[in-house]
């Protein structure tokens, strides 16, 4: 089972490359930043489990500019989106910049996306909220054109360019792997349609196990092997070493082949004991 952390960067709780050197150093396979470029300053909407929407959503720095401070003192981390909210960005920029941070990376990256869950946030970039996976896919869609393709162009809803060359081209053949962070009810169809796989959240064994049956099923129904695909969960597991190990087999045996700790409050000065901590029950 291959072990990743979770955890935005705020200003105030770690330094990326300082975080992402010491996480390698302690045998993590991987880190996730996740994002929000920008929120309303009094959002009437609650957050998705209830309740107001957490302080740290509110001050999340930039994930690229933190992915590329971390690869830059690293070597063999992966250095994944944990989630991109594509529909919020330009897409002729977002490609150029995941390109950029896998060549130089030397295809490192993993593009976990997401499509957004606070309308009032997606209303200040112009996404068409109701059919913002629509709108995802096609984003994904050209920004696959434009690292595969000498001369790149696109004609749709919501992206159109006239052929454009792109460079420099991402390390990995056909760009960063794409994984859907989503348990909406057509996730799953869209994973095995056009992704490369998929990163949910939250979700116990048993859970994953359902949903990993239901995603075997709907690769079979269009053609599509399963076992091509990255089966990422993320979340945690409570108790000792033993128990954290037992829990990591369970996810292993559901289907899993990653598992994304997320890390909770984080200080500059609390951040390497942490991470040592986490290390002695995951790795």
């Amino acid at each position: 089972m291959k072990i990743g952390l979770l955890t935005p960067f705020t200003g105030k709780n770690a330094h990326p490359a300082e975080f992402a050197r010491v996480a390698e150093s302690l045998g993590f396979e991987s880190i996730w930043v996740p994002e929000h470029p920008a929120m309303p300053a009094n959002p009437k909407q609650q957050f998705p489990t209830g309740g107001p929407i957490p302080p740290a959503y509110f001050t999340m720095a930039d994930q690229m500019i933190a992915l590329s401070m971390a690869a830059a003192v690293t070597r063999n981390l992966k250095l994944a989106t944990g989630i991109c909210l594509v529909p919020e960005h330009e897409p002729l920029t977002l490609a150029k910049q995941f390109a950029t941070l896998d060549a130089y990376s030397g295809g490192r990256v993993l593009f976990g996306i997401g499509a957004g869950w606070l309308r009032e946030e997606s209303d200040l970039f112009g996404v068409d909220f109701p059919h913002r996976w629509t709108e995802t896919a096609e984003i994904v869609a050209a920004m696959r054109k434009l690292w595969t393709e000498d001369s790149a162009s696109f004609e749709g809803k919501y992206v159109k360019f006239p052929p454009v060359r792109s460079l420099p081209k991402p390390a990995q053949k056909s760009g960063p792997p794409v994984l859907i962070g989503s348990l909406d009810k057509n996730a799953l169809k869209r994973v095995a349609k056009w992704a490369d796989g998929w990163c949910p959240i939250a979700l116990n064994a048993p859970q994953l196990k359902t949903r990993v049956d239901e995603l075997k099923r709907e690769c079979t129904a269009v053609g599509r092997n399963f076992a091509d695909l990255d089966i990422t969960i993320m979340g945690g597991i409570r108790g000792d070493r033993a128990t954290v190990q037992a829990g990591l087999k369970e996810f292993a045996e559901a289907g899993a082949g990653r598992f994304v700790a997320g890390l909770g409050d984080l200080t500059f000065e609390n951040s390497e004991g942490m991470l040592k901590k986490i290390a002695q029950l995951y790795v």
